[in-house]
């Protein structure tokens, strides 16, 4: 009875959406919604991971520990501008959101929580996060910060996501900075280490994204975003996925062939590889209907695991030395 309770609530929240999107309901009072609303609108999961990979940038950029200004001042910084780009992207994909049965609840897709204060709420998160980083860190990583809040607020969420399949690859070019951001806060200034950071995840994320996307292809076709099985069917994404998947193996080893990181990197990310590519060959043959959704919640685990063996790998190699 529990599970038949869930699916009807369910039902009801896509339902709400639809009309919701018809202009069948009014906007609800504002006093219907709460701090934890604001929160929720920061995407607090995407920022940790975020951060964290901000953290080993840090880390990376530098043989000691970094300083513990930079590490304060850059993280929060960085987080808060993250959390500005997610209001900005709940703004904008408020009607969207409110088609699509796993973003539905969100505030503004259930007109919970008027526009206007979302969009306060992202800029003043926004100015909030390039502001200190441009008085406590420095100015590369504040411009640098400014450029990924406004690919991924604007330029991908805007306009990318609904004008092409492409929209994954193209607008990872915002989702990848973090890594990038850590170190520049590190030192203030680019190299080939930071790109290769940034590149990593670059290569990760249309296979991680277009796993679930898969899963979601149905309420993506609904909501009319021509996402990639959507526009190109299953059976192309999947060899997609399987394609980007050996793209990123490839990249991930490139730490070691460049004489960033030594042999305890090569054997952990080779381990973290067979996995992340067990689960890329199941989604690619396509027997699994529960594939696509399990690859894409291990991508996550792998992307962390890809970093944190770097920074093992980068301070048990100072240790030694």
């Amino acid at each position: 009875m529990a599970n038949v309770a869930i699916k009807r609530e369910d039902i009801r929240h896509a339902l709400k959406g639809v009309l919701a999107e018809k202009g069948a309901l009014v906007e609800t009072a504002p006093a219907s919604w709460s701090w934890r609303d604001l929160i929720t609108l920061c995407k607090p999961r995407v920022v940790v991971v975020m951060l964290v990979c901000s953290l080993v940038g840090m880390a990376l950029a530098t043989p000691e520990l970094p300083s513990p200004q930079a590490v304060l001042f850059g993280l929060t910084g960085i987080g808060l501008a993250a959390g500005g780009a997610a209001a900005f992207n709940h703004v904008v994909d408020r009607r969207l959101d409110a088609m699509m049965l796993r973003t539905s609840r969100r505030p503004l897709a259930t007109r919970r929580m008027p526009t206007a204060l979302a969009l306060g709420w992202a800029t003043l998160l926004s100015v909030a996060g390039i502001g200190l980083l441009l008085w406590q860190v420095n100015a590369l990583t504040a411009w640098l910060t400014l450029a990924s809040l406004i690919g991924y607020a604007l330029i991908y969420t805007a306009f990318l996501k609904r004008a092409t399949p492409q929209n994954i690859v193209i607008g990872g070019v915002a989702g990848a900075a973090p890594p990038l951001l850590g170190w520049t806060a590190v030192t203030g200034q680019l190299g080939p280490e930071p790109l290769l950071l940034f590149l990593i995840v670059f290569a990760w994320t249309p296979p991680h994204f277009w796993a679930l996307a898969i899963h979601k292809r149905d309420e993506y076709a609904k909501a009319g975003v021509p996402m990639l099985p959507v526009t190109h069917g299953e059976a192309f994404t999947r060899l997609q996925v399987w394609l980007y998947g050996w793209l990123t193996v490839a990249v991930t080893l490139l730490p070691f062939v460049i004489g960033m990181s030594g042999a305890l990197y090569l054997v952990g990310v080779m381990a973290l590889n067979a996995r992340f590519m067990y689960w890329n060959a199941k989604v690619w043959r396509g027997h699994d209907p529960r594939a696509p959704l399990a690859a894409f919640w291990f991508s996550i685990r792998y992307i962390l695991g890809v970093f944190g063996v770097l920074l093992f790998d980068h301070y048990a190699n100072a240790w030694i030395v």
